[in-house]
């Protein structure tokens, strides 16, 4: 168990990232290759992925180079997901390059007592060999993670949704009590399920990060360090497969059957996650219609739905967000990268 300590400062310095997070899902993505868990959430993404790295002829360095580094046990180097990483991939790998050797060496050390680090491993203090490793993890990032882009980043809207619903209905407190079922929020200590080991964080009015993952799975994950910036990485949930049938009458469905005016209203107004009440007022229909409008694209696999006390949240689905972005003619973008 990770129990988190809040003051009132911290309180006010909770943030949710909006982007996912490109080196926490590097992270997160290895892991998926050393686990049959969750396997089903991300069998499209795991078997195109592997194919990608073998034809590229990845897989060897995969298997030798990053999965050692990135262990399914209970430590894995901190100094592999900066908090600078938040701004891109490639910020947060030059913070990987200029992360001093002492602490390099201090964290392989104990990635070595933990688990076992490869011997090559030590040789991430010199420059050079980690200008390599950093080169690997670019190319890594770009085969087996930049092409599903969208879709990662389709499911962090649906959940940054859910989360700035929350904060507006209940403050901070409504935020960190609406994060579970593996956390739970009992003022001031937010308590984790947690694969390593049981341990507590004192903020001590740092605030902390909350860094939704698609790839994260099961427990969240924080920095082993907790003289570094509190961050915390917490999984996204994932829709369970839809039956057989189900995905052969949405294959069949004409857009055109799904979208009319008021779907499109309806559509559109969920992008910033809206109750079956809400979209009724916006689409200026009744509620028992709303509620048909919704069942339809939720069928269609266009928006997600969850229950929030008396009321139902919905939110976009990534072929919900695809379709929109379509729609608006939107350039493609790497969500990894910032903008403005």
């Amino acid at each position: 168990m990770l129990r988190i300590h809040f003051t009132d400062a911290d309180l006010a310095r909770v943030k949710v990232m909006g982007r996912p997070d490109p080196l926490w899902e590097i992270y997160f993505s290895l892991r998926r290759f050393q686990s049959r868990r969750g396997l089903w959430s991300y069998a499209d993404w795991h078997r195109t992925a592997r194919a990608d790295l073998h034809d590229k002829g990845l897989a060897p360095t995969v298997r030798n180079v990053l999965l050692p580094l990135y262990p399914r046990g209970a430590y894995f180097p901190d100094f592999l997901t900066p908090g600078e990483s938040s701004e891109g991939l490639e910020a947060g790998l030059d913070s990987i390059l200029g992360i001093p050797r002492r602490r390099v060496l201090r964290e392989i050390a104990l990635l070595d007592r933990v688990s076992g680090a490869p011997a090559w491993s030590r040789g991430l203090a010199d420059s050079r060999e980690r200008e390599e490793f950093v080169r690997t993890v670019r190319t890594y990032y770009d085969v087996a993670l930049r092409p599903h882009g969208e879709h990662i980043q389709a499911h962090v809207d649906a959940d940054r949704s859910v989360r700035a619903r929350a904060l507006l209905e209940g403050g901070v407190h409504g935020l960190l009590a609406g994060l579970g079922p593996s956390m739970r929020w009992q003022p001031p200590t937010l308590s984790v399920e947690y694969a390593a080991e049981d341990r507590d964080l004192y903020l001590r009015g740092r605030g902390l990060t909350l860094v939704p993952s698609y790839f994260c799975w099961g427990a969240p994950v924080s920095l082993a360090d907790s003289a570094l910036p509190p961050v915390l990485a917490y999984p996204l949930r994932h829709r369970a497969p839809r039956a057989a049938d189900a995905d052969a009458r949405q294959a069949r469905a004409p857009l055109s059957a799904l979208l009319g005016a008021t779907r499109a209203v309806i559509l559109q107004a969920t992008a910033t996650g809206a109750t079956t009440g809400e979209l009724a007022r916006a689409a200026g229909v009744s509620a028992a219609a709303a509620t048909r409008h919704t069942t339809v694209l939720r069928d269609a696999g266009l928006i997600l739905s969850h229950r929030r006390g008396q009321s139902v949240l919905h939110t976009l689905a990534p072929a919900g967000a695809a379709l929109l972005r379509t729609g608006a003619h939107s350039p493609r973008t790497d969500p990894f990268r910032p903008t403005g």
